[in-house]
């Protein structure tokens, strides 16, 4: 399926060690470089310096955020920096590799993380300053000039790698937006055939109340409680369904022949040589559904399998619909089972979205319905859609 979803905890933990196992490697060079046996004080400042600013970026908690981190960082280097370059000037263990690593990194984090765009430049350039000043820490008459030029480029390369991450995920966030937009046009356009339908029931029953009214007035409330009923689903097929706006080259949906069409696209995709099931629960096939619900279930079905041909080739699927109780009310689950793939996948034309998903759930959730998704033990990929049934028809046997 489409990365679309939020990393797994475990994977979220491995990044973690990962990163505090470099910046403990880090410092275990600093100490091999700059500790000396004689107990001189200036030996332990880079090894004390370089912990305090990789603790900015190891803080768990969300509170102190990263524009207080980043301005804590750069006013402490900087202090640090002035302090010793005026008053105390050192020939060595000025600073130690972690406290720059860190120093970057910070950068990097801010300049692509921090939303508002003065507050990223101006905590970016502190930070930025603070590492092209540590030579100052072994005063002016050292080699301040060639090693701040070999910091002032490692400082460029962590902004300009920022700023290609910023716009990358400024590039998806528009891109995210453009698919939630397009999901929710596309179910505007079938808003048109949908209240159609229903005015169109309307007005026959208007009608035949009508002419009946005087020979069998007892035929009346039938006539009248399907007026109001299909008044009713038009209203809440409005309601979900704002902003409508029709292309004249979209074909909809047509609503009672779900399971038709269900059955149609998992044949299909049983055809090119893997193995597909359908299962439907007979309480299924006498439900009742909202047509833009009708249409959202088959969307789904539709882009779990068409992810499934992509990214997990080879792979057997199961679909299966039935009922399930949440709270005092039905919701039809569909469910959507993929095993692992059996071949490696190769990038599709285009490269990969990873907007799939993004769609998908809002479609769904405009229809007020709820949508799961996450990998399965055994490699495999599973999608999980609860939706709204309609109340049952007096005298059906829904």
């Amino acid at each position: 399926m489409e990365p679309d979803t939020p990393l797994s905890p475990a994977i979220r933990h491995a990044i973690t060690v990962s990163l505090c196992g470099g910046l403990a490697l880090v410092w275990l060079l600093d100490l091999v470089a700059y500790y000396d046996p004689q107990h001189r004080w200036s030996s332990r400042l880079p090894l004390v310096a370089g912990p305090l600013a990789a603790a900015t970026l190891l803080l768990p908690a969300r509170r102190p955020g990263p524009e207080w981190r980043a301005g804590a960082a750069a006013l402490g280097s900087l202090a640090l920096t002035a302090g010793l370059g005026a008053y105390a000037p050192l020939s060595s263990g000025t600073w130690g590799m972690l406290e720059t690593v860190a120093l970057l990194v910070l950068l990097t984090r801010t300049a692509r993380r921090v939303e508002r765009p003065a507050t990223a430049v101006a905590l970016s350039a502190a930070l930025a300053v603070a590492v092209i000043a540590l030579p100052l820490r072994a005063g002016a008459e050292h080699d301040f000039f060639g090693y701040s030029f070999l910091l002032t480029l490692a400082v460029g390369g962590a902004v300009g790698l920022a700023c290609y991450l910023r716009l990358l995920d400024a590039r998806r966030a528009r891109a995210m937006d453009a698919v939630r937009q397009n999901e929710r046009l596309e179910l505007a356009r079938d808003l048109h055939d949908f209240v159609a339908h229903h005015v169109t029931g309307i007005i026959v029953h208007a009608n035949a109340a009508l002419m009946i009214q005087e020979t069998s007035p007892e035929q009346l409330k039938p006539l009248l409680e399907g007026i109001s009923r299909a008044g009713g689903e038009t209203l809440d097929s409005m309601r979900r369904l704002v902003r409508v706006l029709r292309e004249e080259d979209h074909q909809a949906a047509r609503p009672g022949e779900l399971l038709t069409e269900l059955d149609r696209l998992v044949s299909a995709f049983a055809g090119h040589g893997t193995e597909a099931r359908l299962d439907v629960e007979d309480s299924v096939r006498g439900v009742r559904l909202a047509p833009e619900v009708e249409t959202s279930v088959h969307r789904v079905v539709q882009e779990a399998l068409t992810n499934v041909r992509r990214h997990a080739p080879g792979a057997d699927v199961a679909v299966r619909l039935d009922l399930h109780q949440q709270g005092d009310r039905d919701r039809l689950r569909v469910g959507v089972l993929n095993t692992a793939p059996t071949a490696r996948a190769t990038a599709p034309t285009g490269g990969r979205g990873g907007f799939g998903l993004v769609g998908l759930r809002e479609r769904v959730e405009a229809v007020e319905g709820t949508l799961t998704s996450g990998r399965t033990a055994d490699g495999g990929w599973s999608v999980s859609a609860a939706f709204p049934v309609l109340p049952a028809v007096e005298g059906s046997p829904a």
